[in-house]
């Protein structure tokens, strides 16, 4: 079943990377996923530099809320650079266009 983005989108920049250095850079913008039980904790689950989500602690992280049309421009990149066998039921593939073909 396809989704279409209808909720909120959740970012927030790291502000510290020791220990994991492979995965995350310090000062960049990194997509979060709702998950209420890792924030009980002190966490938060991160799409790091591998592709994949991570739960980090979130004392590593400063959530931030975009602009809509910030938001919408960054779904547009992330959905082009997503594993499509692994998210299909997320996301809509994107139709070649003379533009982008």
């Amino acid at each position: 079943m396809k989704t279409k983005m209808t909720s909120t989108l959740h970012y927030a920049v790291c502000i510290n990377n020791e220990g994991n250095k492979a995965s995350l850079e310090k000062g960049k913008l990194y997509r979060t996923l709702p998950d209420d039980n890792a924030a009980l904790h002190g966490y938060m689950c991160v799409i790091d530099e591998s592709g994949e989500n991570y739960g980090y602690s979130a004392s590593r992280f400063i959530p931030i809320k975009l602009p809509r049309v910030v938001e919408k421009a960054l779904f547009t990149e992330a959905d082009n650079n997503l594993h499509p066998s692994r998210h299909q039921s997320l996301h809509q593939p994107h139709a070649k266009t003379k533009k982008n073909a």
